[in-house]
């Protein structure tokens, strides 16, 4: 009766610690990412918006991805109202029961529940983990279900000895939940595929045929999960459901192959925009000034650990589920490393909480299988390098960040140099479970702390990062020069003509001004009216001019961008059409359509101010739906946006 009180009281402070973590403060962000916020208050709106995962309740676009991660929030808005909170807290609950999931995966494939807390709090304390998990992308679902979809895997290879029925039941669940993680964040989802498939080949007490048979079904139980949905859009009369956003076919199958999808990889993404400033591709991607601070702590050391784990497992014949966890969790790290280290395409730091589940199983199980050698003269000098390079990644992590908690880094580096001491002597019982807590506190004081910063501080917009310094709340009119070089293009609605540059001159010109003005494109505005990665920020003023010019049109209002649109959207309460979708490049709608919705009296604004730039590829549209307003209806400007009252008879045309 002790040992189980012990154990539900210490997951119950793991999980009580991880919510505190992930909840307090949490409405400091405020709409966080607005165009998932504006998407939920749309989905709580409309079940048709609901269930497309529209950008707006008049169902004109759907955001960028599939809809999964879009209807809890909208359940939580209509249950609760819209709110900073309704939106946020269910990521928070993704969050814990993730570190839940972990500590029982742990805990079954070793038989430890110590090593499940462990486990549990590497999840936790994962800096881009306590970031994502207290943000509304679609990455905090899609992560807890490759988890699941982990865990199912793991329970139909320890059920293939006993009843192989029961394991193709498990491993189908596992396919489900992958095709439901599609549901949330589309291919990459797939990125972990080839770990469930190679664990379940080489650990499953079947033969061949019955694993490649129960590998079948959880195919189609993937196909099927995920292609329900898919199907059902592809069935339903385009002319009655919104655009597909990010397509520019209006098909999911366009969006996955194209824009979000393979485009990420080979970096063909038709309907980008800007410069294409997204990290150079190298091995040391993960570890590199920008990236390392997220999930970078314990990266190396895990690399290192999951090799030496898998050579003690196997010598030591240790129970196949432990070798099974540490398989799997140990590909999944590999191939997500490769793939986000190598992707061509937009890639965000806040991509690496996927890394964090993998990190936290391979340094749990590999780091015990190691400390139960350390006796051994080669394996005690591997154990005390390790400890001593930790601490020391961790000095140079601590001091990228020089300003916080300027004597952090001294004291982890200070702390691993007394566990390589502690280890390098003969230890007591007594003696090693000092060792073991200094270890333990080398390795995770500096995520910790990085955790607790991040967790302090607002994130807003479309690229966040974690720690200290993370980025995420806007800058004030940045410099508009900067806008040029990077979209090469003035704001829209003003009289100077647009620029081409080549991508090569736009690149070293905005390199050039950013040094120059100490700004970074993705952390700067232009204004109220919004930018690509910045939502639209509105006078009250403003506010009140758009909701009392019109009321009963199905749109309020129209503009170039969905984050342009969804702070018009969100400070007004009324659906906003986003022209061209995310990056105003997609061709919905095309001016045709447009001028038709115009003259039925459908859209009461056209709000300008936008910012668009050299595309890769995509649609003209937004472009000619912009000059055919600025051609025929008379602009005017409150608090620096610019209004076109689209039901004023138009301007007559010069011929």
């Amino acid at each position: 009766m002790g040992t189980i009180a012990w154990r539900r009281g210490t997951t119950a402070v793991l999980l009580g610690a991880t919510a505190l973590l992930y909840l307090w403060g949490l409405d400091e962000s405020g709409w966080a990412n607005a165009y998932y916020s504006a998407a939920a208050q749309a989905g709580a709106a409309s079940w048709k918006a609901f269930f497309f995962g529209s950008l707006d309740a008049g169902n004109a676009i759907t955001v960028d991805k599939t809809p999964l991660a879009l209807w809890p929030m909208a359940l939580s808005v209509r249950l609760f109202g819209l709110s900073s909170w309704s939106v946020l807290v269910p990521q928070a609950v993704f969050g814990v029961a993730t570190v839940y999931l972990m500590l029982r995966i742990v805990r079954r494939s070793s038989g430890s529940h110590q090593l499940g807390l462990l486990a549990g709090a590497i999840m936790a304390l994962t800096p881009v983990a306590a970031l994502m998990f207290r943000y509304n992308n679609p990455d905090a679902l899609l992560v807890l279900l490759l988890v699941a979809a982990s865990a199912a895997t793991l329970r139909a290879v320890e059920a293939s000895a006993l009843d192989p029925r029961s394991a193709g039941r498990w491993l189908a669940l596992g396919g489900a939940l992958l095709g439901l993680a599609y549901l949330a964040k589309m291919l990459q989802a797939f990125v972990i595929a080839p770990a469930l498939v190679l664990t379940y080949l080489l650990f499953a007490a079947l033969p061949l045929s019955r694993r490649l048979w129960h590998l079948a079904g959880a195919v189609t139980a993937t196909v099927l999960a995920a292609g329900w949905w898919v199907a059902t859009v592809a069935l339903w009369p385009a002319d009655s459901r919104p655009w597909i956003g990010g397509s520019q076919d209006n098909s999911v199958w366009g969006l996955t192959i194209g824009y979000n999808g393979l485009g990420r990889l080979n970096g063909n993404e038709e309907g980008s925009i800007g410069s294409g400033h997204w990290g150079q591709t190298s091995l040391l991607r993960l570890l590199s000034p920008s990236n390392g601070g997220q999930a970078g702590w314990l990266l190396p050391t895990a690399l290192v650990l999951l090799v030496a784990g898998l050579v003690l497992v196997r010598s030591r014949q240790r129970r196949t589920s432990l070798q099974a966890a540490l398989v799997l969790f140990g590909t999944w790290l590999l191939v997500t490393l490769i793939v986000f280290s190598l992707m061509r395409g937009i890639y965000h730091s806040y991509y690496a909480v996927a890394l964090a589940p993998a990190l936290a199983v391979v340094i749990a199980l590999g780091g015990r299988e190691l400390w139960l050698v350390r006796a051994e003269p080669g394996w005690r000098a591997l154990t005390v390098l390790l400890v001593a390079t930790t601490g020391g990644w961790s000095f140079v992590l601590l001091d990228r960040s020089p300003d916080f908690v300027p004597w952090l880094r001294w004291a982890v580096l200070a702390i691993a140099v007394a566990a390589a001491l502690v280890l390098l002597r003969h230890q007591s019982r007594r003696t090693a479970r000092w060792a073991l807590a200094l270890c333990l506190t080398v390795g995770l004081t500096g995520p910790a702390a990085f955790s607790v910063a991040t967790a302090a501080l607002p994130h807003q917009g479309a690229v966040i990062t974690a720690g200290p310094g993370g980025r995420g709340s806007d800058l004030p009119h940045a410099d508009e020069r900067l806008a040029e070089a990077a979209l090469g293009a003035p704001p829209l609605g003003t009289d100077r003509p647009a620029r081409n540059p080549s991508r090569h001159e736009r690149s070293a010109e905005l390199d050039q001004l950013a040094e120059e003005l100490g700004l970074d494109l993705y952390r700067s505005t232009y204004g109220p009216a919004g930018s690509l990665l910045h939502v639209s920020t509105p006078s009250p003023r403003l506010v009140h001019v758009l909701q009392n010019g019109h009321r009963d049109q199905p749109w309020l209002a129209a503009t170039v961008g969905a984050n342009a649109a969804a702070g018009f959207q969100l400070a007004t309460g009324r659906p906003v059409i986003a022209i061209g979708g995310f990056n105003g490049t997609d061709p919905n709608p095309d001016l045709a359509t447009f001028q038709l919705r115009v003259l039925r009296g459908e859209i009461g604004w056209f709000i300008g101010g936008g910012v668009l730039g050299p595309q890769t590829g995509g649609s003209q549209a937004a472009r000619e739906i912009t000059a055919w307003v600025a051609a025929r209806y008379r602009p005017f400007q409150v608090d620096g946006v610019l209004l076109y009252d689209l039901s004023l008879a138009p301007l007559p045309v010069a011929r």
